[in-house]
């Protein structure tokens, strides 16, 4: 599981989209497919922690940016020389 946690987004992503391919074409060896399975389900994990943790990220800097709505522009206004 370790080498899961070390990879990429968009690297897990497209590993998960190519094992999904190789089950689909059924063409996987019965003793693969159980590996295929718990990989498969290794990676989404991965993705969805990614995911929240990007979504949290995202929340936070929108909350920051909403906190302060006039500070921006009253700075801007100042600068102008009027």
């Amino acid at each position: 599981m370790s080498k899961t946690k070390q990879i990429s987004y968009s690297r897990a992503l497209s590993e998960l989209e190519k094992i999904i391919a190789e089950i689909e074409s059924e063409e996987t060896d019965l003793d693969v497919l159980s590996e295929k399975v718990k990989r498969a389900a290794s990676l989404i994990k991965l993705c969805r922690a990614k995911l929240r943790s990007t979504e949290e990220e995202v929340k936070k800097a929108l909350s920051e940016i909403e906190e302060k709505p006039g500070e921006e522009g009253v700075a801007g206004e100042e600068g102008d020389g009027y």
